[in-house]
This record gives structure tokens, C-alpha cells and sequence, in this order.
């Protein structure tokens, strides 16, 4: 793989620091600022929101910049964002730079899984796209326990002053590592926007935008309120968030490099073996999250099914926005994250119920579910992508 890929890799670390280090937080933010825990877990959701608008409306108008300059822009504005939010001291505008740093995240995002699918050779997408987002499997691992841990002991604030910093060198390397030019499409007889935007009627890229929607949206909707099931429903102390951060990060990391392999090669395989037990998974936590033991086993194994089955399904978006070159980034952006959105929203509204902590973990269940009824008639389409016949 590239060394320009391994830097892009580095600044996703950064944002995936920040993307998910609310999963630790929560509680802190909710008392510091006076707001309900539920309250704040819509931060996650205005990040996802931001994400989502962000993808292919920045993608769109970046898409004839200079890869290294956009680059560079939208790191250094997520920078800015993060260091107002780490001073203010009213939810609103902590709500606010959420969409700022989501807005600009998903440029990157876009413009970085674009540039990662031309610096490798078609059949090699899976592995580019793995070593792109194991950027965010290690600020899983890393990055977000160990922002916990430095929320926990110096507040929150200075979590968010740490990923300002982090994100520096990360576009110093951009600066020194990424050529500078224009995408390769422009003026050379690419697709026109239009063109591009019109791959979003095909049926086979939208089914598949949507099962990769699905599947975030479970992950999210029981990521973003671990900590409460780990001190609340197994009694754990808050060092201990932690620790399932961090196994949940090293599954998700083992989930990502194996689909990494095997998502462009044998993607039916993934998702058959994977999603009934991503299913299974899910209302075992609920079941279990009272024994640490199990809570912090199913923890590590959740974390790499649903990695595994999401990579592979955003593999599948590249593979089937091939024909919109400036703008698959921005499709398989808008894929996971509207997940990312409707995932935290769904799970809040089961924390009012009798099911209480572990409720957000019975609705990833119940996402998984329908995303696998989706999938079962179109089961040869999201295996064998652009080859099959089916949904023509």
C-alpha cells in the first residue's frame, strides 16, 4: 500500500478520535453543561447529521480542487472547531461546532476514501478502504480510552484540546506526503456532476447504501451509550469505560482487517456468516451486561462483526458508485452516517423505557434484523456486486 494512503490513515485517526470519544464523555458533558445524558448523546447524532450533509455537498464542491489543498482545509477547520468547543460553555454552541467539525470531517472523508480507491489498483479497493479506516479502529483502541481516561482525570475539555492537537501533525503529513494536483477526472473527460449524482437512482448502489446505513446505525446506537451499561447496568467504576472502549476498538480493528481481505474478493461470504451473528450478539449484551466478564467478551466480538460487515458493505458503495469517481467517497460518507444519526436518536428513546440501560443494545439488535430482512431476497446483488443480474 502507499505511503500517501498510511498519512491519509493518520488524519482519520484524528476524527476518529473525535467521532467517537463522546461515547466515553457523555456523563461529564451532560453534568458540566446541565443537560440529561440523553440530551447529549445528540452530539453524536449533530456530528452523523453533519456528516451526512457534508458528504457529497462539500464532495461536490471540492471534487476539481487540489487533493492536498481540500485536504488540508478541512483538517485544519475541523482543528478550529474543536478548540471553540473545548472553551464554551453553552450546549448550543458545543452543539454548533459539532456540525462545524462534522461538515468539515466529511469533506475529508469524502475527498480521502476518493483519492485511497485511485492509489490502488481496482481489485485491491477492500485493502485501501481497510487501511483507511483502520485509522479509525486504532482512535478506537487509542484515541477514544484514551480520552476517557484524560476526560475522566482533567474533564472533558481537555479531551477536546488533546484532538485539536492531534490533528497538527497529521496535517503536516498531508502537506509533506499528498501530491498536490487535481483530481484526476477534471478536464480529462470525467463524468459530469450531474452524471454523477445520477448513480444514485441505481437500485444496486442504493440497496447497499442502505444495509451499510443499517448496520452503523446499530453500532452507533449502542457504542454512544456503553458507558452507562458498563457503571450503571454491570456496576463497573468509570475506568472501566475504558476498557470496553478499548475492546470494543480492538474487535473492530481484528473486523476490519479480516474484511479488508476477504470484501472484494468474497464479500457473501462476510455478511453470511457475519450478520447472523451480529444479530445474535446484540441481545446476548442486553442479556448478559450484568456479568463483566460477558459484557467485556461480547463487547470485543461485537465490535468485529460489526466492523466487518461495514467495511465489506461501504466496499460494495465504492464497487457500485464506480461510475460517480469524484463522488463514491461521498456516498459511502452519507451511507455510514446516516446510520451514525438514526442509531444514537432510536437507542435514546429506549433509556426512557423498562428496558434502561441496555436498552440501546435490544435496538441495535432489532436494526441488524431489518437489515438482514432487506438483504435476504438481494443476497447475490450485495454479494456479487456489478456482476449480478438481479434489481436490472
Amino acid at each position: 500500500m502507499p505511503l500517501p494512503l498510511y498519512l491519509l490513515a493518520m488524519a482519520v485517526f484524528a476524527m476518529g478520535t473525535s467521532e467517537f470519544m463522546l461515547a466515553g464523555l457523555l456523563p461529564d458533558i451532560a453534568s458540566g453543561l446541565d443537560v440529561t445524558v440523553g440530551t447529549a448523546g445528540t452530539l453524536t447524532s449533530a456530528f452523523a447529521v453533519g456528516m451526512v450533509v457534508g458528504a457529497p455537498l462539500v464532495a461536490a464542491l471540492a471534487r476539481n480542487w487540489p487533493k492536498r489543498s481540500s485536504l488540508l482545509g478541512f483538517i485544519l477547520t475541523f482543528t478550529a472547531a474543536h478548540a471553540v468547543g473545548a472553551i464554551t460553555t453553552g450546549f448550543p454552541v458545543l452543539f454548533a461546532t459539532r456540525v462545524v467539525a462534522a461538515v468539515a470531517n466529511a469533506g475529508f472523508l469524502a475527498v480521502a476514501l476518493t483519492a485511497a480507491a485511485t492509489l490502488v489498483p481496482p481489485d485491491k479497493k477492500g485493502r485501501a478502504l481497510a487501511v483507511l479506516l483502520s485509522g479509525t479502529t486504532m482512535a478506537m483502541i487509542a484515541g477514544v480510552p484514551g480520552g476517557s481516561v484524560l476526560g475522566t482525570a482533567l474533564g472533558w475539555r481537555a479531551t477536546f484540546w488533546t484532538v485539536a492537537a492531534l490533528c497538527l501533525p497529521a496535517a503536516l503529513g498531508i502537506l509533506k506526503g499528498i501530491p498536490t494536483g487535481r483530481v484526476k477526472e477534471e478536464a480529462t473527460g470525467g463524468p459530469a456532476l450531474r452524471a454523477e449524482f445520477a448513480q444514485l437512482t441505481e437500485p444496486r448502489l442504493l440497496l447497499v447504501m442502505g444495509l451499510g446505513a443499517l448496520v452503523n446505525a446499530a453500532t452507533f446506537a449502542s457504542f454512544t451509550f456503553l458507558a452507562p451499561v458498563v457503571t450503571g447496568t454491570a456496576g463497573l467504576g468509570e475506568l472501566w469505560i475504558s476498557v470496553a472502549l478499548v475492546l470494543f476498538g480492538a474487535g473492530a480493528f481484528v473486523g476490519v482487517t479480516v474484511a479488508g481481505r476477504l470484501s472484494d474478493q468474497r464479500p457473501g461470504l462476510v455478511l453470511a456468516v457475519g450478520g447472523p451473528l451480529l444479530l445474535l450478539g446484540w441481545p446476548a449484551l442486553a442479556v448478559l451486561a450484568e456479568e463483566p466478564v460477558a459484557l467485556f467478551a461480547l463487547v470485543l466480538v461485537q465490535g468485529a462483526l460489526s466492523f466487518a460487515l461495514g467495511s465489506t458493505l461501504i466496499t460494495r458503495v465504492l464497487h457500485e458508485a464506480a461510475g460517480a469517481p469524484t463522488m463514491a467517497g461521498a456516498y459511502a460518507t452519507a451511507a455510514l452516517n446516516v446510520g451514525a444519526a438514526i442509531g444514537p436518536l432510536v437507542a435514546a428513546t429506549t433509556l426512557s423505557t423498562g428496558l434502561g440501560n441496555p436498552g440501546p443494545l435490544w435496538a441495535s439488535g432489532l436494526l441488524v434484523a431489518v437489515a438482514l430482512l432487506i438483504a435476504f431476497p438481494f443476497r447475490t446483488v450485495v454479494a456479487a456486486g456489478r456482476s449480478a443480474e438481479v434489481l436490472r
